[in-house]
């Protein structure tokens, strides 16, 4: 049963600090229950919004929009540079593309912010598939993960050794939103979820919503807890094979509908034994307040989707028109140099003849060639990353991933009725 502990705080600073900041006394910690043991029922309105919310992620993972799982790496960076502690407007699209391409290529002129953005999102997504991917999961995969998001911290990795605590004083825990389990339980409750994670004992949604929660309750390291629990969500549903690219923005939605997040989790934090009322009600309140994101997320990526297909068309249009005018009328070879780039642009906006030839298998000259009369016929632009040496990026795309991004910062998904409410980049020109 979920418990909240009473424990006693000895203040370790003598000095340099109000006295207030330096008290000593009794403050509580919560404990939760274990998931593998606690039983869940869910009302039918909300197991019909769950079933709305699973048929909803089913339909969209069967579009053929191609790119569209790559573009959620550039939906998600907001997730980096919040947990980063960036302050102001995040970094462009373009800036963010740039900064992954100079982590194959020599690229001048990125800034600080691009490079640790862009590298917190490789390694987010390299360390989420390989747990993915894996047969069993175990705390040293989440370990991993978060000490890929901690290069720079390396004293700040493993599971934490002392108490922490959620907002209120850097100093004790007395005014603090919420005091997770002492260390002392943290080894337990992380076995506890790990193999819960290995389990289907729930639908991937309902997994997802449950192992979320636990962590963030759990709060097991020093710091990127925030970063490791956003991961576990789109790690739990791609490894259920009910988003198998990880293409939903159910974080960025939670993160916009924060007072809800909140309360949802304030909610699955209630204190008694596992089948009591308000146990069952607080965990279906969370459940319910994820669900919704779910749903959300879905449209949202639907959209996407849309504005992406739109975008293609325009892209056949721009090159047909460029190739009649040069007085060719048959149609682009499916395997031609021009459509390999085309197909897979949304993936990668950002392109050099190095990459094509590395990404496509076709020679140098025939990369260069193919992007030139992309530049040609508008599709792709061009930008110096150093002495004689250029990029090709499509602006179009760039800037619908920057709208994406901005809509899906607007609690009413449309910054014309309801403005950002977090750092997002600059509005496109």
């Amino acid at each position: 049963m979920g418990i909240w502990q009473p424990r006693h705080w000895e203040s370790e600073v003598d000095s340099g600090v109000p006295r207030r900041e330096r008290r000593s006394g009794e403050f509580c910690a919560y404990i939760p229950d274990l998931l593998t043991d606690a039983p869940l029922m869910l009302s039918p309105a909300t197991a019909r919004l769950l079933a709305e919310a699973e048929t909803a992620v089913r339909r969209l993972d069967r579009r053929s929009a191609h790119g569209l799982a790559s573009l959620s790496r550039f939906l998600l960076r907001s997730e980096a540079i919040a947990s980063s502690r960036i302050e102001g407007l995040a970094p462009s699209a373009k800036k963010i593309a740039l900064a992954e391409l100079g982590q194959s290529e020599d690229v001048e002129g990125l800034s600080d912010t691009a490079v640790l953005v862009a590298n917190n999102m490789t390694a987010v997504r390299d360390a989420s598939q390989t747990i993915a991917d894996t047969g069993t999961i175990t705390t040293d995969h989440l370990l991993e993960l978060q000490s890929s998001l901690l290069t720079d911290a390396p004293r700040l990795h493993g599971v934490r050794t002392t108490q922490n605590w959620l907002g209120g004083s850097a100093y004790h825990p007395f005014e603090a939103e919420f005091v997770p389990p002492g260390p002392e339980h943290v080894e337990g409750l992380m076995d506890d979820l790990v193999e819960y994670m290995n389990g289907a004992a729930h639908s991937p949604i309902v997994q997802a919503a449950l192992a979320h929660a636990q962590f963030e309750t759990i709060h097991p390291f020093a710091d990127g807890n925030g970063r490791v629990g956003r991961a576990i969500i789109h790690t739990v549903l791609t490894r259920r094979g009910l988003s198998a690219d990880s293409i939903l923005p159910v974080s960025l939605v939670l993160a916009t509908f924060r007072d809800e997040y909140i309360h949802g989790l304030t909610a699955y934090r209630r204190d008694g034994s596992s089948d009591s009322r308000q146990v069952v009600e607080g965990k279906e309140t969370w459940i319910s307040v994820f669900v919704e994101a779910v749903l959300h997320a879905a449209e949202r990526a639907s959209e996407l989707a849309d504005d992406i297909d739109a975008l293609r068309e325009e892209w056949t249009a721009l090159i047909t028109d460029r190739r009649k005018a040069e007085g060719r009328s048959r149609a682009l070879r499916s395997d031609s140099a021009v459509t390999l780039i085309l197909n897979d642009l949304p993936g990668t906006p950002v392109l050099t003849p190095v990459t094509v030839a590395r990404i496509h298998g076709v020679s140098p000259q025939a990369a260069h060639t193919a992007l030139e009369t992309l530049r040609e016929a508008h599709v792709l632009e061009t930008a110096s990353i150093g002495r004689g040496k250029r990029a090709f990026l499509s602006p179009d795309l760039l800037n619908l991933i920057s709208v994406a991004e901005r809509r899906l910062a607007s609690t009413q998904f449309d910054t014309r009725l309801s403005p950002p409410n977090r750092p997002v980049p600059a509005r496109p020109l």
